[in-house]
Formats: structure tokens, C-alpha cells, sequence
């Protein structure tokens, strides 16, 4: 018998969060904290955190290695939000956590006959949008084709994942699956954690205020999604806890373009080219001057817009936060090297900037 077979009407429910640590799975931990209908929650992490949030238990496990099944028996439903983004320089260690701990991750929950699945996809699974010149770009819904990018290892991984979300859902229709794909997701404490991930050591907290920053490059096509982490953590609350199947996109308003980051950062905007900023990119990536690589510079380039229309109508989702906030509260955390108390969120890390620089920008996790 399934576990919501077993639940009378009201009772309490039991959640495990897989990646609970990051940037997304603190908001969605503290998001299931507030919600009366969650008895207990499960934290699952690599490394233990000095944070925590009510009713909530911490066990330490690698999902590409120790034992999954035990940690999901009685959960309700499991929310898989693991991911690592580094090294980009070997992406057989992201391929081998991203792809093969998710596999085993969706094998434990059907072995742990878990009723429930919610998977963090991303825009990044989808394939590149639709392009009418002259005109605003026309929003994709759900059902667009989630084939990625293949050159970057984020949405190629992302795109795999789909395929087989997609062999599991046949493979196990007693099961709820839930895909949310966020766009860009921002708050003040993900900012050290997203500094060392995309950007970098050599980047100085002062450059990022208001005024110093010269000029913002408008790049063709420059326009992106963004969402507040606190929504994002209010969008898995509702997936884990409603009946609802399927994929939903998760974005807020209005779209991110190169006029807004110049209002935020009080910069001019220049219109540049896209080739040399990303013959520049590719250049710091293979010196190791920057983890981000230029294969997921060219998937953020054509990335399709997103309609959340499902995600409000069935989910009854709808953000609190502006996209603007969302990056506003970013760049403001940024400039103050903010952070929380777990391993993926610290504000500095043993050795600092110069560990990063010693260890190989973008060469290791």
C-alpha cells in the first residue's frame, strides 16, 4: 500500500528534501516549516548545515553512492534538488552526480513506494526558442521541446533528465511526478554560493555597486527569466503537497534585459556584439580565470521565454517578488559577500579566494 493510501484525511505529512542545503533547498525547507500540513521534514545533504527550520531532521548521504532507499521508506513525497554545477572543466564528475545520483534517486523513491516525486528541471532543459524578428518574442508553455543545448553540460544534463523522467513516469504510473523548470533564482544568501559557481575569485565585492560599473554590453538576444528563491520554495510546497502531475514553469515578471541591469547597477548600456564577449569568456575559462564556460554562455544565449500561465491556473502559484527584486536583492548580497550557515551557502570557504585560484577556477566540485 502507498503511503497516501495510508493517510486519513488531514493528517500530517512527511517530506524528504534530496539538496537541501543550496540555494533553492533552505527556501523550500523553511517554506515546508510554515505549512501546518507538514508533520516532519527529512533534510538530506553531503554536508550537515548549522541551519535548520522547524520539525525538520538532518542525515548526511551522496546520492551518487550511499543508500537512498532507507532515507525515503514512509516519506510522503521526496523532493529531488541536488546538483552540481562545478567542475565545468571535467564533466564526467557533474554527468556522474547530476544524471546517474538522480537516476537513483527516482529508483529509491519507486523502491521506497514513495507516492509522490517532484524533480527540479529547469529553463535550461528546454530547447531554443522561438524567434520572430521585429516583433516580442512569443513565450513557450510546457509542452516545448526540452532537448537543451547540447554543448553545455547543464542543459544537456538537464534535457537527459527529462528523458528519463519520461521512461519513469511509463515505467511507474501509480507514481505523482511534478517537474518545476525556474528560470534564474536569486536571493541575498546565494550570493557567495553563485559568485564561486559562475563567476568567479577575481571579482571584487566593491565593483558590483552602483555607479562603478561603467557600462552593461547589451548583447543580441541578452534577456532572461528571473524568480526569488522564496517563491521558488513556495512553488515546490504547493507541488509536494497538492495532487498536481506534470511540468510547470516558474518565473516572475518582468523579463531581465540588459536595461534593466544597468537601472539596477545605475549603468549606461552599450550595444556590443556577441562574439567578442564570448571570445573574451572563452579565453578566461581555458586559463581558469572563471568557472562559467563559454558552452553555457552560448545555451544562456538561446534560451526561450516562459509562460507560467499553468503554474498560476493549477498550481496556484504566483510570485511575491518582481524579478527586479529578485535581482536587486542579489546584486545588494553580492557587494556584502552574503551567505547562510550550510556548506553551499558559507560566506567564505577554508582558504578563501585563494584556495579557489589554487585549486583550479572550475576544475573542481
Amino acid at each position: 500500500m502507498l503511503a497516501t493510501e495510508k493517510k486519513a484525511s488531514g493528517e500530517s505529512r512527511r517530506v524528504v528534501v534530496v539538496g537541501a542545503t543550496g540555494n533553492v533547498g533552505t527556501s523550500v525547507v523553511a517554506a515546508l516549516a510554515e505549512d501546518p500540513r507538514v508533520g516532519s521534514i527529512l533534510g538530506v545533504a553531503r554536508r550537515l548545515p548549522q541551519w535548520s527550520a522547524p520539525r525538520t531532521e538532518w542525515t548526511q548521504a551522496d546520492i551518487g553512492r550511499d543508500d537512498l532507499v532507507d532515507l525515503f521508506r514512509g516519506a510522503d513525497v521526496v523532493i529531488h534538488l541536488a546538483w552540481l554545477f562545478q567542475p565545468s572543466h571535467n564533466p564526467l564528475i557533474t554527468w556522474n552526480t547530476n544524471v546517474g545520483g538522480a537516476i537513483r534517486v527516482f529508483r529509491a523513491v519507486a523502491a521506497a513506494r514513495v507516492p509522490a516525486l517532484v524533480y527540479a528541471s529547469s529553463v535550461g532543459a528546454y530547447s531554443p526558442g522561438p524567434r520572430t524578428r521585429g516583433t516580442r518574442e512569443q513565450a513557450v508553455g510546457e509542452d516545448w521541446p526540452t532537448e537543451g543545448w547540447p554543448t553545455a553540460s547543464y542543459t544537456r544534463e538537464k534535457a537527459y533528465l527529462e528523458r528519463s523522467l519520461d521512461a519513469f513516469e511509463c515505467a511507474h504510473p501509480e507514481l505523482r511526478v511534478v517537474r518545476l523548470r525556474p528560470g534564474f533564482i536569486f536571493k541575498r544568501e546565494s550570493a557567495s554560493q553563485q559568485r564561486r559557481l559562475f563567476v568567479g575569485p577575481l571579482l571584487p565585492h566593491w565593483l558590483v555597486r552602483p555607479d562603478l560599473v561603467p557600462f552593461i554590453p547589451d548583447l543580441p538576444g541578452l534577456r532572461f527569466q528571473a524568480v526569488h528563491t522564496a517563491d521558488v520554495g513556495q512553488a515546490y510546497r504547493l507541488a509536494a503537497l497538492s495532487d498536481v502531475r506534470g511540468a510547470f514553469n516558474i518565473a516572475a515578471e518582468p523579463v531581465v534585459d540588459a536595461a534593466m541591469l544597468g537601472t539596477c547597477l545605475g549603468a549606461r548600456t552599450v550595444r556590443v556584439p556577441v562574439w567578442p564577449v564570448r571570445a573574451a569568456l572563452s579565453l578566461a575559462w581555458h586559463l581558469h580565470l572563471v568557472p562559467a564556460s563559454p558552452y553555457l554562455f552560448d545555451g544562456f544565449m538561446q534560451l526561450p521565454l516562459m509562460d507560467i500561465s499553468r503554474a498560476r491556473t493549477e498550481l496556484g502559484w504566483s510570485p511575491r517578488y518582481s524579478a527586479r527584486e529578485a535581482v536587486e536583492e542579489f546584486l545588494g548580497g553580492l557587494r556584502e559577500g552574503a551567505g547562510m550557515s550550510t556548506a553551499p551557502l558559507v560566506t567564505t570557504t577554508p582558504g578563501g579566494r585563494a584556495r579557489e585560484v589554487r585549486t583550479g577556477v572550475g576544475a573542481r566540485p
